[in-house]
């Protein structure tokens, strides 16, 4: 079961490092960044590849900045 949620895992404490880094309110900024150039990519059928990652990655950053 542990190989099922690493990349999860993984994906959480990347973004935690970030937060670390940057502190929470440039993480919340560019989390809400990332979300737009998401959903601007997914807009473009050819875009949603890149989109969607970039949509949750910047949920993700929003989330873990807020909390």
């Amino acid at each position: 079961m542990n190989v099922v949620l690493w990349p999860f895992v993984a994906l959480w404490r990347l973004i935690a490092a970030i937060v670390g880094l940057t502190g929470r309110l440039i993480a919340v900024i560019v989390g809400l960044v990332l979300l737009i150039v998401g959903i601007i990519l997914t807009v473009t059928i050819v875009g949603a590849v890149v989109g969607i990652p970039l949509i949750a990655l910047g949920l993700l950053l929003i989330a873990r900045g807020l909390f």
